[in-house]
């Protein structure tokens, strides 16, 4: 049994360093559109650690030779000079890392808002009704950040650590050997108490962004339903609820925080023992109790080497400070993991649009039906049985198919497949090539705006005749023309201050105006009254005039309209709507 434990953990173990190892290589891929400035920053860091052997070399000089020899200061007026210079060097060089630095790390942030919109966007709106909004939004907030303190602040002192400490290494081993050994013997010190930190620091950053995440979907959630909440007297109860989410956050913060100052206490003990390791070998040598030299080293040499002791283990101190950065970051990645399903790859972008070209359609395709169902099984996300099984049909150009059935039959789910939202469990659907699908739901999303603002969403080019037209056909101005400001007349988030039936016409309003070859409308009439309820299917009838279109409805009059009714669940096809009673 302990040797099933054991295998277990280690299977455990080797699981989640894959898991780290992915999420780093997903890390640094973000940063690819802006590899240039990356490589640039590492050249700016590596001329800058030449420099700073330079710059001990020449205050080396100068107290060895004008202060302890005595030499004229006009002897080291060059020296003096070109220490001018490397300092003005290194601070532009630090200046050009750092805006370089910044510009990784915006891109960084780019590529990664980009990714998560379009793996939201590739998900479907049926998957993203499942999800939180306040904790998607985090994506875009607080874990986006996360990834760009690790491009600003960690990648820059990783090259650093890599090139600077062998430089000064190198160049301390030319003038004192023993140095060298010291500086190479402590070095791995830092790192090792940097690498069992950090392994604390991921996990109390994940769980840090995690409870962030979960703060922001319980208060959006809240401010949503705030006026539910009011009506039912559960303010209070709510607030104290939100209450609570904000010391679950400040909890988990403080924690990261202990961790943070605690490590980079221990790492700074260590670096400082290190930098006294090295004054106290020369000093001893100095006095004559420790000889490891055919000869004393000059005083020259001793302040070589003890000028470079601080800067060799300063980038060790400043990763270990930004170590908390990569932490966040992996932390931040598992968490985007978690609610994406998936580490977002690259977003393709759409296709180049060009212009049409009249091309006469092929004999086979004339014939063909613009819409063919085969066999599909389909079931709602979340459920746990299908509701409809082997149903195939097929759909005629300029044919209008009504879906009837009793509540719960299946008709919106089968509109969501033929739609594209919904995979189908077994069975295809293929839509003649070139057409393109367009679907109202019952319940359409409709933004804090104006009615015009929410229309033009399906083409924000539209003018004004165009705008009218299809809000006439919906039937929308049957209400917005008795509206003060008309279809300029602001609304509020999911459609407040409308009517159900109102918010729907808006919806079918805006997929009229993106004008689809194929048209899948959900109870569109619905809460209309029989006249209204007519305008708008005579209406629909002309603007619809060349489109074939599916309508799921209760409606005797939507039934009437139709050309043939499909009846749910049983799948049966009839070519006249009056044999059917829905």
């Amino acid at each position: 049994m302990s040797q099933d434990i054991e295998t277990q953990l280690i299977q455990a173990q080797r699981h989640e360093a894959l898991q780290r190892k992915a999420r780093q290589h997903w890390l640094d891929t973000l940063g690819a559109a802006a590899s240039g400035r990356r490589r640039l920053a590492a050249t700016a860091i590596s001329v800058s650690g030449v420099l700073l052997v330079a710059q001990a070399g020449a205050i080396a000089w100068l107290v060895q030779h004008v202060l302890f020899e005595g030499a004229p200061l006009a002897d080291g007026a060059w020296v003096l000079a070109g220490l001018g210079v490397v300092l003005l060097l290194r601070t532009l060089l630090g200046s050009a890392t750092q805006a370089c630095a910044g510009d990784v790390a915006d891109a960084a942030r780019l590529a990664l808002r980009e990714r998560a919109y379009a793996s939201v966007l590739g998900k479907g709106p049926l998957w993203l009704r499942q999800q939180r909004s306040g904790e998607l939004g985090e994506v875009m907030l607080a874990h986006a950040d996360a990834i760009e303190n690790y491009y600003s602040g960690f990648q820059p002192v990783r090259i650093e650590v890599v090139v600077v400490p062998l430089i000064i290494a190198v160049a301390v081993a030319w003038v004192d050997w023993v140095v060298a050994i010291i500086f190479i013997a402590t070095a791995p010190l830092v790192p090792f108490f940097m690498m069992l930190v950090g392994w604390g620091a991921e996990a109390a950053g994940r769980a840090q962004l995690g409870e962030l995440a979960r703060m922001s979907g319980h208060f959006a959630d809240r401010i949503k339903g705030l006026g539910l909440l009011r009506l039912y007297g559960r303010g209070q109860a709510e607030l104290e609820g939100v209450a609570e989410a904000a010391d679950g956050v400040r909890e988990r913060t403080m924690k990261v925080l202990r961790i943070a100052f605690l490590s980079s206490t221990v790492l700074e003990f260590f670096a400082s023992v290190s930098v006294a390791m090295v004054a106290l070998y020369l000093g001893l040598s100095y006095l004559g109790m420790m000889s490891l030299h055919a000869q004393v080293p000059t005083l020259g040499a001793g302040l070589f080497c003890l000028l470079l002791a601080p800067e060799f283990y300063a980038p060790l101190r400043r990763l270990a400070a930004h170590y908390h950065d990569r932490a966040n970051a992996l932390a931040a990645a598992a968490e985007i993991e978690r609610l994406l399903g998936e580490l977002p790859g690259p977003a393709v972008g759409p296709a180049p649009r060009r212009a049409p070209v009249s091309v006469p359609a092929e004999p086979v395709q004339v014939h063909a039906p613009v819409l063919q169902a085969r066999g599909l099984v389909l079931r709602p996300l979340g459920a746990g049985h299908d509701v409809l099984q082997d149903l195939g049909f097929q759909l005629e150009p300029n044919q209008r198919l009504a879906v009837v059935g009793p509540s719960g039959s299946g008709k919106s789910t089968l509109l969501e497949a033929l739609a594209g939202w919904l995979p189908p469990r077994e069975g295809s659907i293929t839509v003649r090539p070139g057409l393109e699908v367009g679907y109202a739901g019952q319940r359409p999303y409709l933004f804090h705006g104006s009615i015009a603002d929410n229309l033009r969403l399906a083409d924000p080019t539209a003018s004004l005749a165009t705008l009218r037209q299809a809000a006439g056909a919906a039937q929308v101005l049957a209400f917005a023309d008795r509206l003060p400001d008309g279809l300029d007349t602001v609304i509020g988030e999911r459609g407040f201050g409308l009517s159900g039936g109102e918010a729907r016409r808006i919806g079918l309003a805006r997929l009229l105006l993106r004008n689809p070859g194929i048209l899948l409308l959900d109870e569109p009439t619905a809460f209309l009254d029989p006249r209204t309820e007519a305008a708008l299917l005579q209406a629909l009838a002309i603007h619809a005039r060349g489109r074939s279109v599916i309508i799921a409805t209760h409606s005797p009059a939507a039934i009437a309209w139709a050309d043939s009714t499909l009846r749910l669940p049983d799948g049966l096809l009839h070519p006249d709507p009056r044999q059917v009673r829905a």
